[in-house]
């Protein structure tokens, strides 16, 4: 049987690698969230100009929809409770 406190049968790690890896992935990191931040702001850039040329402003549309969508919503709850009003007509 063998001792397992053997020196030479212990398990080691080269920790210099292991450093360099781990400044490596935090480098990596760090260019990730620039490249994030750079690419975000041309995109709200883009999106800025876009609005900013439309001929009825988002935030009006915006409105302009939500009133539709409250009509109808309204509608359709009335026609609900009242049922339909249609009368049967007899048929000759």
């Amino acid at each position: 049987m063998t001792n397992s406190s053997d020196p030479e049968r212990a398990f080691r790690v080269n920790t210099r690698p292991l450093i360099v890896g781990g400044v490596l992935m935090g480098l990596g990191g760090v260019l990730g969230l620039a490249g994030v931040v750079v690419s975000g702001s041309c995109l709200a850039a883009a999106v800025r100009d876009w609005a900013n040329r439309q001929e009825v402003p988002p935030s009006e549309l915006a409105r302009h929809h939500w009133a539709r969508a409250k009509a109808a919503t309204s509608a359709g709850t009335t026609a609900w409770r009242n049922g339909t009003q249609e009368h049967a007509t007899p048929h000759p």
